[in-house]
């Protein structure tokens, strides 16, 4: 039986369909779960906390290779199928709850996995994508990478060089804590049902070291959240705006950094974003 057989398989078993307010959408492209894993490089010696497992059909190969896997599921349908299909595995934890809402520092305290090491391994539901990443950033989550489909335009403004064409806010934030890449493209006949929009693998690897040096952390990250607010804006307007500072305070770091006063945050590298930061009296 390949993976679509089955799938189909479990969908007829019980009784159920894709839920769209979850965002579901079922994985039936055995390579892709090839490259996850690979991608990933799950061994015995990890712990993987896998978020919104589904049918199970990436958890069947993450329970076979690491030492331990925690299951983050929010569909009671889905509980009842996890619960029955991996009962026979002592290395397999099950959870009942909203990722959003999870202290993961807690939850590795909670589950005696201090010392470990820890992976994220997932296939994003598409509308929850941005904030779950940043979730796991912000909280400086003690894990060694994050592996994870995304949506392929998501995937493309994670992944890219801050200051270059596709950047948000989020690809500060990610490039600030991680060394994203991607790592295989998904067509959208990869699932059932088939999304509208083709996907992307990606692997965020937690730095050891941030790329720049600052002295006020949650001034540098509400100084870019404010430039992309509005992005048509220049940045001495985003930052008025958000009253981060006066218009003759932006200007005048803009002009002792040698920017133009007419430049937008979506063109400044990560480095200049951080000059700005260390700037701020």
């Amino acid at each position: 039986m390949n993976l679509e057989e089955e799938t189909k398989f479990l969908m007829k078993k019980y009784r159920i369909s894709a839920n769209k307010n979850l965002g579901q959408n079922f994985l039936i492209n055995e390579q892709v779960i090839e490259n996850i894993m690979k991608t990933a490089e799950i061994s015995k010696d990890d712990v993987v906390i896998e978020i919104g497992p589904g049918l199970g059909t990436l958890t069947h190969e993450l329970v076979e290779k690491a030492k331990k896997v925690i299951a983050i599921e929010l569909d009671e349908k889905m509980i009842q199928i996890l619960t029955e299909r991996f009962s026979l595995y002592n290395n397999f934890v099950l959870l009942k709850q909203d990722i959003l809402k999870v202290d993961i520092q807690e939850l590795i305290k909670n589950q005696d996995l201090e010392g470990n090491t820890i992976k994220i391994v997932a296939n994003l539901p598409y509308y929850i994508t941005t904030p779950i990443i940043m979730k796991l950033l912000e909280d400086k989550v003690p894990v060694k990478s994050i592996t994870v489909m995304v949506q392929k335009e998501v995937a493309d403004r994670l992944t890219a060089i801050p200051g270059q064409k596709n950047t948000g806010a989020i690809t500060y934030c990610v490039y600030y804590y991680c060394e994203p890449k991607q790592t295989m493209l998904v067509p959208n006949n990869s699932f059932i049902p088939e999304p509208q929009v083709d996907s992307e693998v990606i692997k965020l690897n937690i730095r050891n070291i941030p790329p720049v040096n600052l002295k006020d952390e949650k001034l540098f990250f509400k100084i870019i959240k404010a430039s992309f607010m509005q992005r048509r804006k220049t940045l001495i307007n985003g930052l008025t705006n958000a009253k981060i500072a006066t218009k003759d305070q932006i200007k005048e770091i803009l002009n002792t950094l040698k920017l133009p006063e007419n430049v937008r945050g979506e063109s400044l590298s990560i480095e200049q974003f951080a000059q700005i930061a260390n700037q701020m009296k």
